[in-house]
This record gives structure tokens, C-alpha cells and sequence, in this order.
């Protein structure tokens, strides 16, 4: 999903709203933490990967490495705030709505798109093993353009 996001905002009240959320979550507000928190939080849920966040964070003139994009994506993962997807098992896709929800993966364009509401429904789910709880199953529906 793409949005018009224009980036960290000339007022500090978005700011200070993603300091807020990263405060809560656990995570000190760093400069590199504020700047891509602001690019993935001030605006509708989204999917990013490390390297189109990057490419947001350049554009409005951030200064910060794939590496650090890679290292906070992470972080945000772990503290709660996004949700990890695994594609073709080599990219991860990063999701700002961490609810139970499912995606349309487009091929051509390496997009993914949230399915609405509940309109899949999984059955025959197995017992985890002892000691293990499960705690959301990912469905990825891949879609290519129809051929005429």
C-alpha cells in the first residue's frame, strides 16, 4: 500500500505525537527513531520495506543508512509497533496495523494490499505444540494481472 505521506512535519506536534508512541512501546526517542516513526506513523496504516522507507527518508532529506532503516524497522517489530511479513522468503515487508488481518501480495509490483475485514476464514488450524500458543496466521494471496 502506498500513501501521499509527505514525511516528518514542519510543526512539532507530530512529533511529539511518535516520541509519545515510542515512549509507550519502550523505545527511547532517538533522532533516527522520531524521523522514521514519523514517516510510518503520521498517516493511514502502510507497507514498507527497509529499502523503499529509505528512499522516503532521502527524499525528504533525512540523513540515514539502509542500515539503520533495517536495525529501527526492527526494533519497531519487536516493541510491538509493526508487524513483520515475509515474502518469497527473501523480503520483509513491514506493517503498520499489527492486527490479525491478511494480504493480497500483487506480483508485478511487489505490493501488498490488506484484505478487508474477514473474508478469510481458516479452518482445521492444528494444536501448537506444548508450551506454544498461537498467536495470528499470516494469508498471503498473490495476485498477477489477467491475461486476455
Amino acid at each position: 500500500m502506498t500513501d501521499s505521506n509527505p514525511g516528518p512535519h514542519k510543526d512539532d506536534k507530530p512529533a511529539r505525537g511518535v516520541a509519545q508512541l515510542l515512549r509507550k512501546a519502550g523505545l527511547r526517542p532517538t533522532r533516527q527513531r522520531l524521523a522514521l516513526g514519523s514517516l510510518l506513523f503520521d498517516g493511514d496504516d502502510r507497507h514498507v520495506t527497509a529499502e523503499s522507507l529509505h528512499a522516503e527518508a532521502v527524499a525528504v532529506g533525512q540523513h540515514v543508512s539502509l542500515a539503520t532503516v533495517y536495525n529501527t524497522l526492527h526494533q519497531f517489530k519487536r516493541a510491538g509497533l509493526l508487524r513483520e511479513l515475509a515474502i518469497n522468503g527473501a523480503k520483509a515487508y513491514f506493517d503498520t496495523n499489527t492486527s490479525n488481518h491478511n494480504h493480497f501480495f500483487v506480483e508485478e509490483e511487489g505490493e501488498l494490499r490488506d484484505i478487508p475485514g474477514h473474508a478469510i476464514r481458516v479452518d482445521g488450524v492444528p494444536e501448537p505444540p506444548e508450551g506454544m500458543s498461537i498467536t495470528h496466521i499470516d494469508v498471503v494471496v498473490r495476485l498477477v494481472a489477467k491475461k486476455d
